[in-house]
């Protein structure tokens, strides 16, 4: 095991569970034998789904993977039934549930269960541990899973392989899933050129000495100790284009206006709370790839921290738009990632009281993990039933209290809320606001492209 990935395996506690949790609901109810089918060859060339973790007796030695001889899919695989009535509020409540769950650590730290009953079709809840790969390479793996259409023929199973570095050829994957690993790798800046040794020597000092300066956090609602529930929310499909649009009407990118709405959306819930936001700003823990297109699929964790500020203090929306794009400029040029990257290698290979000292060092500098996953265009099937919708959390690394998760699929984006459920019981509430902050910046973006093509007063369209 990599020391990057036996550090997230570190991490573990009952407190903050090293899971990323991935929800695909489906048009229809599933097949149960075609979608084991569709597991039992798809994952195949994945090592680690079928290996267990071995923990050394001392720590002077890493953790390593080894077959689990007595794997088989139908034990990561369980079939329920969704409370009724079956709508958003028992689902809410049944993956808050299972995020507060374990995993079984005798076994592959995976595990899928398939809910009956959501909305007249079928719900596939992922639940697969952070030392097997980071949320950006899992999101995939999941995706891999699917087809651009509901007839499907099953591939002869491949050879497994007994490596957990096999690198999957993405020629087999649906066009629209590649489109979404290509957006990912521009999620960053040409991440290659930041390699570079001499741009990584004064600079990469430099940002290792910006991380190790930076204040703590304030406290606020979202900062605190933590309980062992977690509670899940999500939003509905909002248009991508209107996203766009709100950028373009600002000069601002879309994961800029995604992070400026979402920054609203904790504004107005603070608000809600009686909590004080002048002047407040708190930082998000945001993951950045850093692997090769061609290398997108390799399972481990493969991705730096930057810390984004958000600033909650700032209560007009086209300031605080600016303020985080300022932010966010400035952040996609810095080797920022590969320091912390850097820093969670050697996390991997420390003793227990020094990882441990790293953990609260990370998690005193933010407040959120925030991330935010480009899916694909187009829809998408598992097993014959189409896609209706897509989201995934991921863990609050560092003792921290909420994760954010933006995913678009389809034309559409939804913004997913985790917490803990002593800090923050109703994450629904945040969810609600976002809508309301998104709504607001669609009107304040559409007056003011409507502003700017208004003709000048005694002047033709023509003269101007």
């Amino acid at each position: 095991m990599s020391s990057v990935d036996a550090a997230w395996l570190g991490m573990e506690d009952p407190t903050n569970l090293m899971m990323v949790t991935g929800v695909m609901a489906l048009s229809g109810p599933v097949d149960l034998k075609r979608l084991q089918l569709v597991l039992d060859r798809r994952l195949a060339p994945f090592a680690r789904f079928h290996q267990r973790v071995v923990r050394p007796r001392s720590r002077a030695n890493l953790p390593h993977w080894e077959d689990d001889p007595s794997f088989d899919v139908q034990n990561h695989l369980t079939h329920v039934a969704l409370a009724a009535p079956g709508d958003d509020a028992a689902l809410r409540k049944l993956v808050s549930d299972l995020m507060s769950e374990p995993l079984d650590f005798s076994k592959p730290l995976w595990h899928m269960h398939v809910v009956d009953g959501y909305q007249g079709g079928s719900v596939v809840l992922a639940r697969v541990h952070h030392s097997i790969a980071d949320g950006i390479a899992l999101v995939r793996v999941l995706l891999s899973l699917t087809d651009d259409s509901p007839g499907w023929k099953a591939p002869a199973r491949p050879r497994r392989p007994s490596s957990a570095g096999f690198r999957l050829p993405l020629d087999w994957l649906p066009a629209a899933v590649r489109r979404g690993v290509s957006a990912g790798q521009r999620l960053v800046s040409s991440p290659d050129r930041m390699l570079g040794a001499a741009r990584l020597g004064i600079h990469g000092a430099y940002r290792l000495g910006r991380l190790v300066v930076l204040p703590p956090d304030p406290v606020t609602v979202f900062k605190g100790d933590l309980g062992r529930r977690k509670r899940a929310a999500w939003s509905e499909t909002l248009p991508l284009d209107d996203f766009k649009a709100i950028g373009k009407a600002y000069g601002a990118t879309v994961n800029d206006v995604l992070v400026g709405t979402t920054t609203g959306a904790l504004r107005r819930y603070m608000e809600r709370r009686g909590q004080p936001t002048a002047g407040v700003a708190i930082r998000a823990s945001v993951p950045v790839n850093l692997r090769p297109l061609d290398r997108a699929l390799e399972l481990g964790n493969a991705f730096g921290l930057v810390f984004l500020t958000l600033p909650i203090g700032i209560a007009d929306p086209a300031r605080r738009l600016r303020a985080i794009k300022k932010e966010m400029d400035g952040l996609k040029q810095s080797p920022e990632a590969l320091v912390a990257f850097g820093v969670l290698s050697l996390m991997g290979l420390a003793p227990v009281e020094v990882e441990q000292a790293g953990l609260r060092f990370f998690g005193s500098k933010a407040t959120a993990v925030l991330t935010n996953v480009p899916g694909p265009r187009q829809p998408l099937y598992l097993a014959g039933r189409k896609i209706g919708k897509v989201m995934f959390w991921v863990p609050q690394s560092g003792h921290l209290g909420i994760g954010i998760s933006i995913i678009s699929y389809e034309g559409g984006v939804m913004l997913g809320i985790a917490t803990d459920a002593r800090l923050v019981p109703d994450p629904e509430r945040i969810v609600e606001a976002f809508k309301v902050e998104f709504e607001a910046m669609r009107a304040a973006g559409a007056k003011l492209a409507k502003g700017r093509s208004k003709p000048t007063r005694g002047r033709s369209a023509a003269a101007r």
